[in-house]
């Protein structure tokens, strides 16, 4: 006769070794432990056997073992470790039924008597040693493996299929993906019908049916709000883009979450669903925020060796007027003790109002002035920009802005004011896991900048691209590989009539280390002295990094850079190159990896000794 026997998906009982009852009675074996030596001075010992050649199991059990778990909290009275060990039946059979073995056995020994003859109330006062036996017998397959109904054009897992190895870890998993695929459909309510889970011991066999039960399609219907104290509720509607009336779909909740957050305004955002549905198939959900603290202030600093210092710091206020909009006023000094130019001073007001027209559209206010003292010119600037950001999704995001700059530049003795009504608008598409230390996906961002020039500044536009890659490999990805390339150019306009700080640089921190900031540039500027030294054209840059991990913390990099600048827009006329190369070390913290580098130059003739880099963050 065929023995069955019904499974369920979280396991109840224990398959114990011969002579190892669960009845809870007093235990004839108690006088057999010893007693008399203090357990501090008689460290517990535990092993783990598994018969079989699947090793995995013994990490598995040895990490879900309540034994283990107590042993490593110094929790080694008898009756910890008795108490531990009576719980470690179900738990290791757990495991068992996971993998898909059926017919396992489980011996815990302590001291040599099995743990579950051994009642609660009478453990020992000493346990020396624990040893942990399981035999997992025949791996079990399914012999059927059914669930419906299930949403249209939709593939169950090739793991729950028929001679595939019949875990209960795989039966849950189907199941709940079943059920997700329903609430994806618009499903809300979706959930487990009912199962029947036979195994067949004689022939090593499970018959799995799973009967899910999607419910009706749902709509969103009202959400609630609580919790807002400061912002306006009906800002902060906006803000959420609630889809009231569409069809369910558990994706718009994370995109609500994703809204508020960015907003910066909320310190815990919380979006619940209602348990019933409305008479008309809707469903309501509430939705409870915390508030944070409306101000902040912040910092940061570079150093280089011939760039000199830069300092940086800012002031936020997050809900300046109740409706979530954000002010921030930043200041910046560069180049602080420079051997190559004088300091560098900017100051930048900005003004930001987020669901402005959609609820992923940020309108903004930039106001900046800035004064630049170069090796070869001085410059003084301001300009008012109006702008839009709209954010696609978490990766795509475009920005687009009307800005009119005012500009004046000092040169071999001569003034030149630039003056320009420019609509900037940039696409960038983001695939990094992490964006301060990257181990692998991309970053690609374009940006095209036309211009309108008055009086003497010409018009024309300004093109740039960048891309980003990072590849990661070894164990726990201790090596990345990164690389960077970037070209720009400017079409329409003469180069003496173009602003100077639209015109393309080379050398430096972000462009190419070992060479000094901005060093690179063109010489066809016609002053009394002779030819004035401005930025070119066209431009392009390539960068290239190994990122080794070496501990937890610490991580060492080589790397390689190159630029080029062109007198004439499309990579044309004459040109100039650099390149350096160096090592750094890099000191991970919680707002990213502190950075050093030393780097020197490889060709060109604008370097001057090896250049030193600290700064918080990875170069790109």
């Amino acid at each position: 006769m065929q023995a069955y026997f019904k499974a369920i998906l979280v396991a109840s009982t224990a398959l114990v070794g011969p002579g190892a009852a669960l009845a809870q009675s007093s235990s004839p074996f108690s006088g057999l432990f010893g007693g008399g030596d203090s357990q501090a001075d008689s460290p517990v010992t535990l092993d783990i056997n598994v018969t079989g050649p699947d090793e995995g199991l013994e990490s598995q059990i040895r990490n879900t073992s309540l034994v283990s778990g107590a042993l490593d909290e110094d929790r080694t009275t008898g009756q910890d470790v008795l108490a531990a060990a009576r719980g470690d039946y179900a738990r290791i059979l757990g495991v068992l039924y996971n993998e898909g073995y059926y017919d396992g056995t489980v011996d815990i020994l302590l001291d040599g008597i099995e743990a579950s003859s051994v009642a609660p109330l009478d453990a020992p006062e000493v346990i020396r040693r624990v040893e942990i036996s399981v035999n997992p017998g025949p791996v079990f397959r399914f012999s059927r493996a059914e669930m419906a109904p299930v949403v249209p054009g939709s593939k169950v897992s090739d793991e729950y299929a028929v001679d595939q190895v019949a875990g209960t870890g795989t039966i849950r998993r189907a199941a709940l993906a079943g059920v997700d695929d329903w609430r994806n459909y618009g499903h809300a309510k979706a959930d487990l019908g009912s199962q029947d889970i036979i195994a067949d011991h004689d022939r090593q066999s499970v018959d799995s049916r799973i009967a899910l039960n999607p419910g009706p399609a749902v709509t969103f219907g009202q959400m609630t709000v609580s919790g807002n104290e400061r912002l306006n509720e009906r800002r902060l509607r906006k803000m959420a883009g609630f889809p009231e009336g569409e069809r369910f779909d558990p994706k718009e909740l994370d995109t609500v979450r994703t809204r508020l957050r960015r907003s910066g305004v909320f310190s815990a955002i919380t979006l619940q669903e209602s348990d019933n549905l409305n008479a008309d198939d809707s469903l309501d959900v509430d939705l409870a925020v915390i508030e944070q603290k409306t101000r902040r202030i912040g910092a940061g600093f570079e150093i280089s060796s011939t760039d000199g210092a830069q300092v940086s710091a800012y002031w936020l206020h997050r809900n300046l007027f109740g409706g979530g909009e954000r002010l921030r006023i930043d200041g910046e000094i560069k180049d602080v003790g420079s051997d190559t130019s004088g300091r560098d001073d900017a100051f930048t007001i900005r003004l930001d109002r987020p669901a402005t027209i959609t609820p992923d559209t940020t309108a903004y206010i930039e106001l900046e002035t800035e004064r630049n003292r170069e090796e070869d010119y001085d410059e003084d600037t301001a300009s008012i920009g109006v702008g839009f950001n709209h954010i696609f999704n978490e990766q795509l995001t475009v920005n687009t802005e009307l800005e009119y700059q005012y500009s004046r530049v000092f040169d071999d003795g001569e003034e030149t004011d630039f003056n320009v009504l420019a609509l900037p608008t940039e696409v960038t598409w983001d695939k990094r896991e992490e964006p301060n230390n990257a181990k692998r996906g991309f970053y690609l961002s374009g940006e095209i900048e036309p211009f309108i020039g008055f009086d003497d500044t010409g018009s024309g536009a300004k093109v740039l691209g960048e891309g980003r890659v990072y590849k990661s490999f070894g164990t726990d990805d201790k090596f990345t590989l990164a690389g960077r390339a970037r070209f720009g150019s400017i079409f329409g306009s003469e180069i003496e009539e173009t602003p100077r700080n639209y015109l393309f640089f080379s050398g430096g921190g972000g462009t190419v280390r070992g060479h000094p900031y901005e060093s690179l540039g063109v010489d066809v500027i016609e002053g009394t002295d002779g030819t004035i030294t401005t930025g070119g054209m066209s431009v392009a840059n390539a960068t290239a990094e190994i990122r080794f991990q070496v501990r937890e913390k610490i991580g060492l990099v080589a790397f390689a850079d190159y630029g080029e600048v062109w007198t004439e827009d499309g990579f044309g006329g004459d040109s100039g190159s650099q390149s350096g190369a160096g090592v750094g070390v890099r000191y991970d913290t919680p707002v990213g990896p502190l950075r050093f580098d030393v780097a020197g130059p490889v060709s060109g003739d604008t370097a001057d000794g090896a250049q030193f880099y600290l700064g918080l963050g990875q170069a790109f």
